[in-house]
């Protein structure tokens, strides 16, 4: 896949490199705004397993 990309990408190797890291930052921007906020409703952080110091623990 990224050799894919790599060979579609325009330009000498800077260029293709300035590109790929571009598509890199937009990827994460696009993650963290949009689909992090959106699924984290739907994932269990809340949901812990971990006993307190009460359980003979401590």
């Amino acid at each position: 896949m990224y050799g894919w990309i790599w060979r579609h990408l325009p330009g000498n190797t800077l260029v293709r490199a300035v590109l790929a890291l571009l598509l890199v930052l937009g990827v994460v921007y696009v993650l963290f705004q949009y689909v992090f906020p959106w699924a984290e409703p739907l994932l269990p952080f809340g949901d812990v397993t971990v006993d307190g110091p009460e359980n003979g623990a401590g």
